[in-house]
């Protein structure tokens, strides 16, 4: 850690799409030291047992703050579709079976979806940020994009559902708008926006400085 830095943050992932969207967020305070669970090879984040995204959140952030030693921010999102009552929901990164691919998981939402009227298509991503220190949670917040379901896939950047969602007041694909517009809009940086503040006083506390 330089001496510029002030603390040092793990974010609780490695999903590469996932820390490259947080990091570009987490621009906005140069001073925190960035490091992901790539940064430690030998740690494995305990299994996803919640049923709701601020479960796994949290059982991630006070896991891996606990035994790392650090102050971690965790999160947890996927996409629900009220007309599949609320499926893939937690269970999107694996919602075509375990180790199922991206594209496995478009495909098989397509297939569930193929009989329902565009009024029927309608989704939102959710996301939950959970911050904690190595004594616990510190901070969460949930933020929400709401949008429809694509027939088909559209746009060839992101990742998970992009190709498919559309948000409301858009006529592209999280896919198609690009990085920039995506970071804008989406649920986790809805989320993220609602722990600025934590993040500012964070620094400036003795709890910071003394990391």
């Amino acid at each position: 850690m330089s001496q510029e830095t002030v603390f040092q943050l793990v974010l609780a992932s490695t999903n590469v799409h996932k820390i490259r969207e947080l990091r570009e967020m987490l621009k906005l305070f140069p001073k925190i030291d960035l490091l992901s669970f790539k940064d430690f090879p030998s740690y494995i984040p305990p299994e996803e047992t919640g049923t709701i995204f601020e479960e796994n959140a949290i059982l991630k952030a006070e896991t891996a703050a606990k035994i790392l030693g650090k102050w971690v921010l965790a999160e947890d999102s996927g996409l629900i579709v009220p007309s599949l009552k609320g499926v893939p929901g937690v269970y999107s990164a694996r919602y075509a079976g375990e180790g199922a691919t991206d594209s496995d998981n478009r495909k098989k939402l397509l297939k569930e979806m193929s009989h329902l009227s565009d009024e029927e298509r309608n989704a939102y991503f959710e996301c939950c940020l959970a911050l904690a220190s190595p004594e616990g949670i510190k901070k969460m917040c949930t933020g929400i994009c709401e949008g429809m379901i694509a027939p088909h896939e559209i746009g060839g950047n992101g990742f998970g559902y992009d190709p498919l969602f559309i948000k409301h007041g858009y006529n592209k694909s999280f896919a198609e708008l690009g990085s920039d517009i995506k970071n804008r809009v989406s649920h986790r940086r809805k989320a993220f926006d609602k722990m600025i503040n934590t993040f500012e006083s964070l620094l400036n506390s003795e709890s910071a400085l003394s990391n």
